[in-house]
């Protein structure tokens, strides 16, 4: 079983196109799991719906709180991707025993042209399958949270040699 914790972030992003604004919507990850047929066993549970830019530090120690307290030792944590990194950084010491991965997309998953539905989907099989420990999937890639960052200009993360 997988436990999916939603944050918000540009996935489940909704524009309005009259004024260019948006909102954090309705988690987009129930959706796309059910379109992709996904056949493992997910609870899915909603702790924020805030673009990434707006989380505190507070929100991150709650949400590490959450995922220490429950008895899921598989994790999956959506989230917006300018401050995945710091969040992923601050679980790592919730992580004992758990492996949790942080998944987000680089545009809203209402939009065709999303990364969102290729982002879970590896992300969901990641969560199944790495060892204990906290993770970035994003891209095709599994990264280390104190080695990655988001390379605004070529939108994409990338490892660091931090």
């Amino acid at each position: 079983m997988v436990k999916v914790f939603t944050t918000g972030g540009t996935i489940d992003k909704v524009y309005f196109d009259a004024r260019s604004e948006y909102e954090v919507g309705e988690p987009q990850i129930v959706g796309i799991l059910a379109e992709a047929g996904c056949a493992a066993p997910v609870r899915i549970e909603t702790v924020f719906r805030k673009d990434s830019l707006d989380l505190t530090d507070e929100d991150r120690a709650a949400l590490a709180a959450r995922v220490a307290a429950d008895p899921a030792e598989r994790v999956l944590i959506t989230h917006g991707t300018d401050t995945m990194v710091l969040t992923a950084r601050r679980l790592q010491q919730a992580a004992a025993g758990k492996t949790i991965v942080l998944v987000g997309s680089l545009s809203p998953a209402r939009f065709k042209a999303s990364d969102a539905a290729f982002n879970i989907g590896y992300a969901m099989a990641a969560a199944q399958l790495l060892p204990p420990g906290v993770y970035i999937a994003m891209n095709g890639r599994i990264f280390d949270p104190a080695h990655v960052a988001k390379n605004r200009a070529a939108n994409r993360f990338e490892a660091t040699e931090e």
